[in-house]
């Protein structure tokens, strides 16, 4: 970190809420929009061990200590200190597949952008460009 700290992380859970910052955040709306897209349960398939693996870590410090020590073995419990929690939106297909770049959907006067893949906030000049660039294409 800029003032010299040093964060480890981040892991990558399913979030149980759109917007759930506060721990163990569940809203059932949110879930139930999750359930019924067939995407989800093609990416759950494909990647339950690494999910399982995340979830552990992010509820067990001790677990999460062990994946820490492969870059810092000095690390001990004691440092791992509460941090806020993030969120990313990540948009997946149907077939399952995530999406790993910018994704357009255009209307006759409208251009959204359904995906902005981290780290989008370091680089908003170039993908302001991109999108200026994306609108002209169509002028």
């Amino acid at each position: 970190m800029i003032d010299g700290a040093l964060t480890v992380g981040p892991n990558a859970v399913l979030g149980f809420a759109r917007e759930g910052y506060p721990p163990f955040s569940f809203n059932a709306q949110d879930v139930m929009t999750y359930a019924r897209f067939p995407g989800f349960w093609r990416l759950i398939a494909a990647n339950w061990k690494s999910g399982l693996v995340e979830m552990r870590n992010s509820l067990f410090k001790t677990h999460y200590l062990q994946a820490c020590r492969k870059y810092c073995p000095a690390i001990e419990l004691a440092d791992l200190l509460p941090y806020e929690a993030g969120i990313r939106a990540q948009a997946v297909m149907r077939d399952g597949s995530l999406v790993h770049d910018f994704l357009f959907t255009k209307s006759e006067r409208i251009l959204h952008v359904g995906n902005a893949p981290s780290p989008a906030a370091t680089s908003a000049i170039p993908i302001a460009q991109m999108i200026v660039n994306e609108i002209l294409r169509e002028a």
